[in-house]
């Protein structure tokens, strides 16, 4: 060979490594992990129904080839192939579809499965939102991924103007105590850290077991009772739960006594809008605010 067609040459491949590096992509996912990628993801499958809707927020709804059973939302996730569920997945059909990125759902999806995924050296990107800011976040790192920055941008920060537009509207108003309901038998609420008690104090709310553990921890009626709460919340079926029967408030009409009985302070919301941390969050933190508020027009005079 000529010295000049290596020149050529080893400038071709010094371009090509140039551009390679050029297009790498890198975030830190939920777990703390960073997530890299060669160029932006063309495939990818999600693993739980809140990722499905965070993928499409960020521009990338086109390019899930997978997702688990209940990826509703919007409507057209409904016919992506489905690959499984949040306790079981459907390891063989993944790997068929050459994803390029899985999007897992970090406390959900069994990790053993999730394991072999890895082995695989496909890269996973981990969501578990723990706090509102979290959700935006999450879009703009997708979006960085899928080269869609764009489009992410604008739905992070609509989120983001529709919570602190909340915030500043709620702020002055008086504290409600609330105790949310997330189970009936075994009887089971959130603590501080979760995500709704978060969403509990954007109203101007007090979560009444903030100070309890675990994350979603077993209480007793006794409890309820004893902490007296002016607000009783739960979720009710939206499109999602609609085959299943969630908790009703009813029961707690047997203590005529309690606040949030005798004031008929028993609000139920859309479980799609108050259980998913997505940019529809801020639907159900609108129309928990507004149960709020119903709860502050009720106190006697």
């Amino acid at each position: 060979m000529s010295l000049l067609p290596r020149v050529v040459l080893l400038c071709c491949l010094a371009v090509s490594a140039g551009t390679s590096h050029a297009e790498t992509l890198s975030v830190t996912d939920d777990s703390g992990a960073a997530v890299t990628l060669a160029a932006p993801a063309q495939r990818i499958v999600s693993l739980a129904p809140h990722v499905t809707e965070l993928l499409y927020a960020a521009g990338g709804g086109a390019r899930i080839v997978g997702a688990v059973s209940y990826s509703d939302y919007p409507p057209q996730a409904k016919s992506i192939p489905r690959v499984g569920d949040n306790k079981s997945l459907d390891l063989e059909r993944i790997v068929a579809m050459k994803p390029d990125l899985i999007v897992v759902w970090r406390h959900g999806n069994a990790m053993r499965q999730i394991d072999r995924l890895r082995e695989l050296h496909i890269p996973l990107f981990f969501s578990e939102p723990h706090k509102l800011q979290d959700i935006p976040a999450t879009i703009d790192k997708l979006g960085h991924l899928l080269g869609t920055e764009q489009q992410a941008s604008a739905a992070s920060s609509a989120f983001r103007r529709d919570i602190a537009s909340l915030r500043a509207h709620y702020a002055n108003r008086p504290p409600v105590s609330v105790f949310y309901q997330v189970w009936d038998d075994p009887l089971m609420t959130l603590n501080g850290e979760h995500i709704l008690s978060e969403v509990i104090e954007v109203c101007g709310g007090k979560n009444v077991f903030a100070d309890l553990k675990p994350l979603v921890p077993t209480i007793s009626t006794e409890a309820v009772l004893a902490a007296n709460p002016e607000a009783i919340v739960t979720a009710t079926p939206g499109a999602t739960n609609s085959e299943h029967a969630l908790p009703s408030l009813d029961t707690w009409r047997k203590w005529p006594s309690m606040t949030a009985v005798a004031r008929n302070n028993l609000f139920g919301i859309d479980g799609d809008l108050i259980n998913r941390p997505t940019p529809r969050l801020a639907l159900g933190a609108a129309a928990l605010c507004e149960d709020l508020d119903a709860a502050r027009s009720r106190r006697p005079n």
